[in-house]
Order: C-alpha cells, then structure tokens, then sequence
C-alpha cells in the first residue's frame, strides 16, 4: 500500500471513529482545520450550535434565558415595568455597572480579579468633582500635603507604565498629572479626561504589583479596595457631598439624543452590525470556510433590526409624566455603551493584543514560551478595568448629580463583576467576550428595577441578587466540567 492510500484509510478510520461516539465535535474545531468547504443548512447549523451547548460552551444563553424569564415575570406582577419612563430609566440605571463590568472583562479573561474597581471608581469620581467645584485648583481643594502625594503618584505610575512599556498608562497617567499640575480652569469635558486619565495611573500602579512584583490580584486589590475607599473619604470628607452643577456633566446619564439623532443611531448601529456580520460571513463563503447558512444569518439581522426599530420608536415617543414638558428620545449611556462595546469588542476579536489576552488566560506559560510579553499583557488589563471603572464613575455621578464619600463603595464592585459572570464571563480566565457585561449588566438592572417596582426591601434585593450570581458561577463550573469531560 502507497503511502498516499495509507494517509486515506488512516482518515477515513479516523473519521469513522469520531461518528462512532455521541459527541458531536464542536463546529470551530471544524472550521479552524476547512474540512468540508460547504455552507451548512440550518439544520446543520442547530445541530452544531446543539451540540456545543451539550459540551458546555453555553456562553450567554443562561442569562439571555434569565433576562426573558425576568421581564415576563416583572411584566406580569407590575403594570408600569413596560412603561416609556421605566424602559428609558432601566437603560439609564444599568449603564455605569455594564461599563465597569466591560474593564472587568478583560481582568477576568486572565484570570485575575480587581475587588478594587469599584472605590478606585469613586477617587475618579472625587477628583473630577474637586477639580470642577474649585475651577481647575486642585491644590486648593485637596490641601498641600495630599495634592502633593496625589502628584506623586502620578508620577509614580508614568515611572512604572514606562518601565513595562505600557504606553497606555504613561500617556493618560502623564495628562493627569499635566491637567492637576498647571491648574487648568474647570471644563466638562477636562474634568472627565481627568477622571479617565486618574483611572488609568490607579490601573498601572495595580497593573505593576501583579505582574510586576508578583502579589496575587485578589491581595492587591482588596489592600486598594481599603486604601481607595480610605483616599474618597480624605478629599470629601465626613458627611460631605461635592455637587456636580454642570449642564455636559448632568446629561451624560440623564440627557437623550433627538428624533433625528435616536434614528441615526439606529441606522448605524444595526447598519453596522449587518456589515460585519455580512462581511465575515462572505468571506467565510469565498475562502471555502464552514459557514452558518446565509437564511439564518439573515434572519439574525432582520431579528435584531426589528427588535432594535421597536426600542428607538418606543424611546422616541414623549415619556413625560406632564404634557407641560418634553422627554423624549435614545438616552446618551446607550450610543456611549454601544462604542465602548464595538471598540473594545474589535480589540479582543480582531486584533494580536487581543488573541494574546484569551492565550494568556488559556494557558500563561504556553503564551510565555510562544513569546508573548505575559507581565505587560497582565499589568495593561489593569489599566483598562480603572480606565472603564472612571467612565462608569462618571455615568454614576451624572445620574445622582453628586460625589460623596460612599462613592464606589458598598456593592458597585459586586454587582460589576456579576454582571460580567453573569452575562457568561468564566472567574477561571480565557473565556468570555465583552458583550457578556451587557447581557450581565441588563440582568442585574432588571431584577433591581423589578424588585423596586414591586416595592421590595434591600435585603430582598441583595438576596435575590446573589443567588442569580451564585447560580452564574455554579452553571460556569459545571458547563467547564462538562466540556473537560467531553474533551477526554
């Protein structure tokens, strides 16, 4: 027997062999290797996608099932959850935990965790809100000794990020320190540069003490958890409050785009959705790649436009509870969330900085050796969770219309990282996408609107909250038992 003749029996064996046991290999496996260069039917394709949910590559589908059960439920017990008002104050109250759980993504996927993101959250929140009341003096608003320690950190993080090269961290870190040092006057939009800018030198300093120095995330951060909370309470002080009276400020979480702008974000949300989709798909076709059928990719699409068209049209209509005023339109978090998604959605999906995150949560000493810089992939994840931390700070503090000292404390931190598990985020690191923080984060603002409209007691609320996470992780362990069961 040929060689040739050889390498087919020995494939076609193999291939017998496979269809011999009930596990229907995942189709990435297929793909990845362009075996069968054909578009499948959608009976193919339900079968696959079946056979991955049987391996325990669940991903979001828990909680995508949760956030329908829950809005049947809610709808049922109360007549005002599907109201206009209540549908654009669930977007508007989820939005600042959805944007920390997104930083937090990119911490969980290697692994790590950041119990710190929530009170570093409130030290942005407490700095920007200082630089605003006191136009631009933050010597003034912080005393001698503690703007002096502030700008020593900042040096302090530029010092570190350069030592790691993570330029990320020395470019916002040294903005900073430029805008606290020169006593630029008060400016919205510099005021929230500052607080994003601050979120990044806190993530560097974090970033560097775990990859750098070695101490476990879960130290180091709850030693920040402390230290954070401690500093918000140093610039405000005991039962003081720094109010936020600035128009651009107010209505980041409680200003709405227009009639015409609601539409335009609707045309290029789904527009843009549908091109991506579309593209990759096509191009799966012409490079002979296993692809989903073009009908139900189709289908995909149209659902979502359908879905995305009833949402605009529903937030474009007046929802003010007096014909004497107008409230209508999208809610500025939503465009706000959306980028922060696709861009950092692009980051993990399409390009190297990302596929050496997943490798370094798969497997850190295979990426080590395969030549990727693991301490700098470790220490940038950091200054990305702070970085979101302060947007959704931001968020927060907008919607109140303040900063006090519980800024970022309490459960701002729990309800982040559930969000994130929640939505289908693995705690072991090396799974996850970020659009699991948003299905996380809409689970978590349904139950808490629910339950408040329902009139329930906070107690209830933390109770049914933590079960829903503990059922998040439970179904997390097991889906990874099952698929290391399936993998021998």
């Amino acid at each position: 027997m040929s060689s040739e003749e050889a390498s087919m029996t020995d494939t076609t064996e193999a291939h017998e062999h496979t269809h011999d046991h009930d596990t229907p290999q995942p189709q990435g496996a297929i793909s990845d290797f362009g075996i069968d260069t054909t578009s499948q039917s959608t009976s193919e394709a339900v079968r696959d996608y079946w056979a991955r949910v049987r391996g325990g590559e669940l991903g979001s589908l828990p909680a995508l099932l949760g956030i329908v059960v829950l809005l049947i439920v809610f709808s049922s017990l109360s007549d005002t959850f599907f109201t206009l008002g209540n549908l654009a104050n669930l977007l508007q109250q989820g939005a600042s935990i959805t944007i920390i759980a997104m930083g937090l993504v990119f911490v969980l996927l290697l692994g790590e965790i950041d119990l710190s993101a929530g009170t570093a959250s409130g030290v942005t929140a407490a700095v920007m809100a200082l630089h605003l009341i006191h136009n631009g003096n933050l010597l003034g608003g912080m005393g001698d000794t503690v703007f002096y320690v502030f700008c020593g950190l900042l040096v302090l993080a530029i010092v570190l990020g350069a030592v790691m090269k993570v330029w990320a961290g020395v470019a916002l870190s040294a903005v900073a320190l430029v805008i606290a040092a020169v006593g630029i006057p008060a400016n919205a939009w510099l005021e929230m540069l500052l607080a994003v800018c601050v979120g990044a030198a806190i993530g560097t300093i974090t970033g560097f003490l775990v990859a750098k120095v070695g101490i476990p995330s879960f130290v180091v951060t709850l030693a920040f958890f402390l230290v954070w909370g401690g500093v918000v309470l140093q610039l405000i002080g005991q039962g003081g409050t720094l109010g936020l009276r600035d128009d651009t400020i107010f209505n980041v979480a409680n200003g709405n785009l227009n009639f015409v702008g609601s539409w335009a974000l609707f045309v290029i949300a789904v527009g843009g959705y549908a091109a991506i989709v579309l593209n990759r798909h096509f191009s799966r076709l012409r490079k002979g790649l296993v692809a989903q059928p073009t009908s139900l990719v189709l289908g995909k699409i149209g659902a979502l436009a359908v879905l995305a068209a009833v949402i605009t049209y529903a937030l474009s209509l007046n929802r003010a509870p007096s014909n004497l005023i107008v409230i209508e339109g999208v809610p500025y978090v939503v465009p706000l969330v959306l980028v922060l998604l696709v861009v950092g959605t692009f980051v993990l999906d399409r390009t190297s900085y990302g596929r050496h995150i997943y490798a370094v949560g798969g497997n850190k000493e295979a990426a080590r050796r395969a030549g990727i810089n693991v301490e700098r992939i470790r220490m940038s994840v950091f200054v990305i969770a702070s970085a979101a931390a302060a947007i959704g700070a931001i968020v927060y503090s907008s919607k109140v219309g303040s900063v006090d000292p519980n800024a970022g404390g309490g459960n701002t931190l729990l309800l982040s990282v559930g969000a994130a598990v929640i939505g289908g985020t693995s705690l072991f690191g090396g799974k996850g996408r970020l659009r699991d923080a948003v299905i996380g984060g809409a689970v978590l603002a349904i139950i808490q609107n629910g339950m408040g409209l329902l009139r329930q007691p906070a107690a209830v609320v933390f109770i049914v909250t933590g079960l829903v996470l503990l059922l998040a992780a439970s179904v997390d362990a097991l889906s990874r038992r099952r698929a290391a069961t399936a993998a021998r």
